[in-house]
């Protein structure tokens, strides 16, 4: 779940909207857990704008889902299926009733820990978010995981979120910046798999 993060705005306490796609408008109405903290709007508006080219038909990983919105985002977009990750089974049981509410029938909830889902050997996926609690110091393990596990289709796509403050995660062996942005005290960034050619303007918002 998302941690350490300053509440959105999002027209109630325990609300995110879909921002586009299908069920734009939607709301997720999630439990009342202090840990989760969905990606703002904006952030997300703009992050779907960096996937708009790869999100039809891609198979998407949303780890530490909490509320669920960048992974149902994803589905009402077009990608063709998700998996989301959560370790508390509060959580998976909002978000597997939150698919059904939706009609996501191509959405599989899973009860793990991330990491100790991610030391399996991995079916590869196309975009994969990622925004573990910012203080934990998670992402450099994951981030290897993810490469070096399977994970990953050529040219996959790989979304990180973390305290602006931390600057750009230490990318592992195979994956390059893509996009990077900042919100307030969130610095967000869009890394490439290896073979997936660069883009005019690559490294920025």
């Amino acid at each position: 779940m998302q941690k350490n993060r300053p509440r959105q705005s999002t027209g109630g306490r325990n609300e995110v909207r879909i921002v586009g796609g299908r069920w734009r408008g939607r709301k997720l109405r999630f439990p009342a857990l202090q840990d989760i903290r969905p990606s703002p709007d904006r952030v997300r508006e703009t992050l779907f704008n960096w996937l708009a080219p790869a999100i039809q038909g891609a198979r998407c990983l949303d780890l530490f889902a909490g509320s669920g919105a960048l992974g149902l985002e994803a589905l009402s977009r077009g990608a063709a299926s998700v998996v989301l990750v959560d370790r508390d089974p509060v959580v998976a049981r909002y978000l597997r009733q939150a698919a059904i509410d939706l009609g996501a029938d191509a959405c599989e909830v899973v009860t793990s820990d991330a990491g100790a889902w991610l030391a399996a050997r991995g079916t590869p996926f196309d975009v994969v978010f990622l925004d573990p609690p910012f203080d934990a110091g998670l992402l450099p393990g994951l981030l290897g995981r993810l490469a070096g596990g399977g994970w990953l289709a050529p040219g996959a796509l790989v979304y990180v979120e973390c305290r602006a403050a931390a600057g750009e995660p230490a990318w592992p062996a195979g994956l390059r910046l893509h996009r990077a942005g900042r919100a307030g005290d969130v610095g967000y960034y869009l890394a490439a798999h290896a073979g997936r050619p660069a883009a005019d303007g690559e490294g920025q918002t």
